[in-house]
């Protein structure tokens, strides 16, 4: 027998009036006898993917076991359920299912304003009111399409991270990440994430469609000018934990040289360069030094992320020395912000 001969359970979903949930379009219950969750929806919902498929994807989490009762990772449950919804609505994963059922595409679910407007969150931030784990599901949709090739990467990171978790550890997610990579660091994997935020080259056409048309109205106001080239990151979005700046340059010679120096903590930094072909190039930033040819018509962005050794953290109380930035400042030749 495979693992894939069964047995295996259906999915139950009830119809429900609007009043027995207020508030709310749906929601997952859960039977932990049987280790399997029902799905309740607001009837005017039974058809809307956001809603239904987000909640299946609580559904999924659910029926793997090994986050249940975990502290350290309460607040990856929702932009897994967002992770999930957004793969089905806006990517081609399940086409073929759609088109013989004759469902329609969408767009995707990413919230740029706050994925990059706010890059300078903890990655994964569940502060009631301010954070953004709704929204940080693009760097699972990174994992999964690994444009860099990272070795433990790929469709099965998601459940990986799950499966290979330490079991009753409270360990965070990123802890499990760390064991399935094989040459390259959480650290590192974060910073290109975050490297490839800046022109949403995350393997995800309709959100960078998306990115194209809304990034004049993003908010990437991350540093200061002190003059002569140098600039200094504003202390109240100084990058947090793992989370990072992303500052786009204006271009002044064929060349960008940059110069980092950064203080209370380990960062990962990049130039990274969109020629006029769509096509992204990536360089890192190495013993705080970094340069790249740029020709007529391209783009560059500076990013910086703060990587330091992982933590074990809850989201939803983030401790302070977790929400203090990093301090850093930037020398620029051949370009200005």
């Amino acid at each position: 027998m495979s693992s894939n001969d069964g047995p295996y359970y259906k999915t139950n979903l009830y119809k429900v009036d609007a009043n027995a949930m207020p508030g709310a379009a749906a929601q997952t219950w859960t039977d932990a006898s049987a280790g399997l969750a029902y799905l309740k929806i607001v009837g005017q919902y039974m058809t809307t993917p956001g809603v239904i498929v987000h909640e299946f994807g609580h559904a999924m989490h659910y029926s793997e076991k090994n986050w249940i009762d975990q502290t350290r990772t309460g607040a990856w449950w929702e932009p897994i359920a967002n992770f999930i919804a957004d793969l089905y609505i806006a990517t081609p994963t399940c086409a073929s299912a759609k088109r013989a059922y004759n469902l329609p595409d969408g767009d995707s679910l990413i919230e740029l304003k706050k994925v990059i407007g706010d890059s300078f969150q903890v990655l994964v931030d569940g502060t009631s009111g301010s954070g953004n784990y709704y929204q940080s599901w693009p760097f699972l949709s990174y994992l999964q399409s690994n444009p860099d090739s990272y070795s433990g990467l790929g469709d099965a990171t998601l459940l990986n991270m799950i499966r290979k978790y330490r079991l009753n550890s409270d360990e965070t997610p990123l802890h499990s990440l760390e064991r399935l990579l094989s040459g390259v660091t959480v650290q590192k994997v974060v910073g290109r994430y975050w490297a490839h935020m800046a022109f949403v080259d995350i393997g995800h056409a309709k959100a960078q469609s998306m990115f194209n048309a809304q990034r004049n109205s993003l908010n990437y106001a991350n540093v200061d000018s002190n003059g002569n080239g140098k600039y200094t990151v504003k202390s109240a979005r100084a990058p947090r934990y793992m989370g990072a700046n992303i500052v786009p340059l204006k271009v002044t010679g064929g060349n960008v040289d940059v110069s980092v120096t950064g203080s209370g903590g380990a960062y990962t930094a990049t130039l990274v360069v969109k020629g006029q072909d769509g096509k992204v190039r990536y360089t890192d930033v190495v013993n705080g030094k970094a340069n790249v040819s740029v020709a007529s018509g391209e783009e560059v962005m500076f990013v910086i992320a703060n990587t330091p050794p992982l933590v074990l953290y809850d989201p939803f109380k983030i401790p302070a020395d977790l929400n203090r930035g990093l301090s850093y400042s930037i020398q620029l030749t051949g370009a200005t912000v």
